[in-house]
């Protein structure tokens, strides 16, 4: 997939790869400090789910896709704070994923453009047509072949049952890891312990239980059937997380 992207694609990426880097003492102070202390955030199991993903970065230079659930706007940032620290992300700054926030909730303005160009992300429509979907592919598996983590949500949004969806598993993720050799997906459940349903933001103060959970997806099927199958498992994989979130709370 990666090789399909044309050569001014992989320019732009590169540049707002260097631009990201060179700011990236500003920036990751700046939004640990938001979560932390503004919005009062605390993790419970990050340090499990820290030494896993360092483990699994550490090991070998293969891809990785953070594959997460789904439930508020700002689930990204809480994902990606239970992946890592500061100090962390600053020493290997190409653990700290990419994201594909959706285009018309951060990228409708200049300056949220800008910010999510900063924040190492790849916007996308929702509703787009194929091409736009299979461009927008093109450039995440661009970033996964060069050893960049990516996280994307495989449920395709935010789930409107307050729980994991099986049945919204988009093919899109199962694409991307059939098509980009040696890929591995890192599954993360994040659930505020305040957080009932669906909704645009956790709460302050609310405190996160997170999983982890290494996945490697197989199929013996190609084309759409094959990817349908891969994000079915990762999907199925997110649910039984979820049990364990829920058997862990009792």
């Amino acid at each position: 997939m990666a090789n399909v992207l044309e050569a001014s694609d992989r320019r732009a990426l590169l540049t707002q790869l260097g631009i990201s880097r060179g700011l990236s003492l500003l920036w990751i102070p700046m939004f640990t400090g938001i979560m932390a202390f503004v919005m009062r955030w605390r993790l419970v199991g990050a340090d499990r789910v820290r030494r896993e993903y360092a483990r699994l970065r550490s090991e070998s230079d293969a891809p990785v896709l953070v594959c997460a659930n789904h439930l508020t706007m700002l689930d990204s940032f809480a994902i990606t704070w239970a992946l890592g620290g500061m100090g962390a992300f600053l020493r290997h700054f190409n653990w700290l994923p990419w994201n594909t926030p959706e285009e018309t909730n951060f990228a409708s303005t200049w300056w949220k453009r800008n910010l999510v160009y900063l924040l190492k992300c790849v916007p996308v429509k929702r509703g787009s047509n194929r091409a736009d979907v299979a461009k927008t592919l093109d450039r995440v598996g661009f970033l996964l072949a060069r050893g960049e983590s990516v996280l994307i949500f495989p449920e395709g949004g935010r789930s409107r049952t307050g729980r994991v969806d099986q049945e919204s598993a988009a093919y899109g993720v199962g694409r991307l890891v059939s098509s980009i050799p040696g890929c591995r997906v890192f599954c993360v459940y994040l659930r505020g312990r305040k957080q009932e349903s669906w909704a645009d933001s956790p709460r302050p103060g609310d405190a996160f239980d997170v999983y982890s959970s290494v996945l490697e997806p197989k199929t013996d099927h190609e084309g759409l059937r094959g990817s349908v199958e891969i994000a079915q498992q990762i999907v199925g994989r997110l649910a039984e997380m979820e049990t364990r979130h829920f058997d862990d709370r009792k």
